[in-house]
């Protein structure tokens, strides 16, 4: 079972991506990445492994198409 802990709400999430949190809120309504409710007030959380996933996709990506930070 999935810990509480393991998630982080919109404001963190979008300050470990580096981006705004209206960006963030996009992407994630947009699929770009995964988002869950808290059940007990609806709101958005994003678990850190995700995170991490999506940064390292970021990145591959960068290196990809010949661009880096």
């Amino acid at each position: 079972m999935t810990k509480l802990t393991e998630y982080v709400k919109t404001a963190e999430a979008a300050e470990i991506l580096g981006v705004a949190q209206n960006t963030l809120r996009k992407w994630a309504a947009r699929g770009e990445i995964p988002m869950h409710r808290n059940p007990a007030n609806g709101y958005r959380l994003f678990k850190r492994t995700d995170l991490q996933q999506f940064l390292k996709r970021v990145e591959e990506s960068r290196k990809q198409h010949g661009r880096s930070k």
